[in-house]
């Protein structure tokens, strides 16, 4: 019996935690975090410094006119008409909203709580269409609505997401039909 409780005593259970090793992972992983937020944050800084040439945006007049069509919906930024991955970040644009679109005969505004709100003029719209993505958004085919428009010599495109995407269709007619209407104008 001896030799059972000699085996018994000269085990030994192992440590468990190492507090110090586990605390300084923690730091660095938190360190690394830190910076990787930093460093994105620096190039989203930077990005909007090279396109410090556009102009600033246009305001709403102060009579607007009677409403065509309004959409309430999300605004997921503007990027260089055609190369949807090339984000505009200058004047605000890059910051993904709630929106409220209101469509006149002057143009489109486009109202974002939280964000920088803009205005389109009439004179200033190209055209819509309905896609499928735009830089930091896929959806399914047809469920974004891109608006193009001029910013000075830029050519932008716009992605909204209505709450009804039933809409969409409605706001890409209306928005040729009005370029086709001011481009025969000029």
């Amino acid at each position: 019996m001896t030799p059972v409780i000699l085996l018994a005593e000269a085990e030994k259970s192992a440590e468990v935690t190492h507090w110090g090793a586990r605390i300084g992972w923690l730091v660095g992983l938190a360190l690394f975090v830190a910076l990787i937020y930093w460093l994105m944050r620096e190039g989203w800084k930077w990005r909007g410094t090279l396109q410090g040439d556009l102009p600033e945006l246009p305001s709403a007049p102060q009579e607007p006119g009677e409403a065509r069509l309004t959409m309430s919906g999300r605004y997921h930024g503007s990027t260089t008409a055609g190369q949807w991955l090339d984000r505009i970040v200058a004047h605000g644009l890059g910051t993904r909203s709630r929106a409220e679109l209101t469509l006149t005969d002057a143009g489109l505004e486009v109202v974002r709580p939280g964000a920088t709100d803009f205005f389109v003029p009439t004179a200033a719209l190209r055209g819509a269409r309905l896609d499928k993505g735009i830089a930091g958004k896929v959806l399914t085919e047809g469920g974004l609505l891109v608006v193009t428009w001029a910013l000075g010599e830029k050519l932008i495109d716009s992605g909204f997401r209505s709450d009804h995407a039933a809409e969409h269709t409605d706001w890409v007619d209306t928005l040729n039909q009005m370029t086709n209407d001011t481009e025969g104008a000029r």
